[in-house]
């Protein structure tokens, strides 16, 4: 049991560890290679994928702007959460495992940003799409994923229980 649990640890630091470091990696390559506001256009002629040095002092979408003492204290709290819900997680459940992971790294990479910089950096433009960073994009994915997580686990309940409840000559053989 201990050994199940180290070893589910290990693969929730891990990948949070990559998506952290990425995330971080590129941020940096940003702020050294662009100034504020300065846009660099990757794919010429189309200007639709676009990276721009842009600083986020709010949440998703330019939401909330200005509210980062609000926000650091609300991402730690999802952060704890996180790593608590981890914890109560089936071993076998490793797909939910992942998403909480991929969540988890990209929440920690967008609050080391409101510790460090006063703001979350942010540089993928994409159309007219609100420019993102690879920890929002971690964040986003990791829901997603978790949704479908949630819906496959739950359907496999319950086939379980209706193949549990149902005798078994009067099932239906595939």
């Amino acid at each position: 049991m201990q050994k199940e649990k180290t070893k589910s640890n290990l693969l929730l630091f891990g990948i949070a560890l990559v998506i952290i470091l990425v995330d971080q990696a590129t941020k940096f390559y940003i702020r050294q290679n662009l100034a504020f506001g300065q846009t660099w256009v990757p794919f010429p002629p189309s200007v639709f994928f676009r990276i721009v040095y842009w600083q986020n002092t709010g949440a998703a979408f330019g939401t909330f702007q200005n509210g980062n003492a609000v926000l650091k204290v609300l991402t730690a709290v999802i952060i704890l959460v996180i790593l608590v819900y981890y914890q109560t997680i089936p071993y076998a459940q490793k797909f939910i495992r992942v998403c909480l992971a991929i969540m988890l790294g990209g929440a920690v990479g967008n609050l080391i940003d409101r510790f460090r910089l006063g703001y979350v950096l942010d540089f993928i433009a994409l159309g007219r799409f609100p420019v993102f960073n690879v920890a929002d994009s971690c964040v986003t994915v990791g829901v997603g994923l978790l949704i479908l997580a949630m819906f496959l686990e739950e359907r496999k309940a319950q086939k379980l229980s209706q193949a549990r409840t149902v005798p078994e000559e009067d099932q239906v053989k595939e």
